[in-house]
């Protein structure tokens, strides 16, 4: 089984894992959060995630961080040197549970998974009562085309 490890701006990390217990509540040894506080260095936030990372004792990690370039993501780049560890940026939850649907998956498909749960769960959605869509205007040609 996978590890998923979150490490994202405070409160966000904590707050999708408490997303994710709700929806999956046998989940809470795979899915571990760290909360980077602001105006904590770096080497901080290092030592804190790898005391972590030993502490799960998972053999595989996907990391998850919400920002790439900014502290959390900096981070985890020093802990998934090895090839026990995976990193994506850009968490949102329905990657995240995409990611726990699936972490008995190879480390490998849990990337994969995690990468299109993330882009799938971002979607605009359509208003579709009549009374709240735009008029067309006159010079419109095309008045099949409508909302989907």
């Amino acid at each position: 089984m996978n590890g998923i490890f979150i490490i994202a701006h405070a409160p966000l990390a904590s707050a999708l894992r408490q997303c994710v217990l709700h929806v999956f509540p046998d989940s809470a040894a795979a899915v571990t959060a760290l909360d980077v506080q602001p105006n904590m260095p770096p080497e901080e936030t290092l030592a804190q995630a790898s005391a972590i990372l030993r502490q799960a004792g998972l053999p595989n990690t996907l990391v998850l961080t919400d920002v790439f370039g900014a502290t959390p993501c900096n981070v985890a780049q020093k802990l998934v040197n090895d090839g026990n560890a995976k990193l994506i940026t850009g968490v949102n939850l329905p990657m995240l549970l995409r990611t726990v649907s699936y972490r008995h998956e190879s480390l490998d498909a849990l990337v994969s998974r995690a990468m299109i749960g993330g882009t799938q769960g971002v979607i605009q959605v359509a208003i579709t009562a009549p009374q709240n869509q735009a008029k067309r205007a006159l010079h419109d040609q095309d008045l099949r085309d409508h909302q989907q």
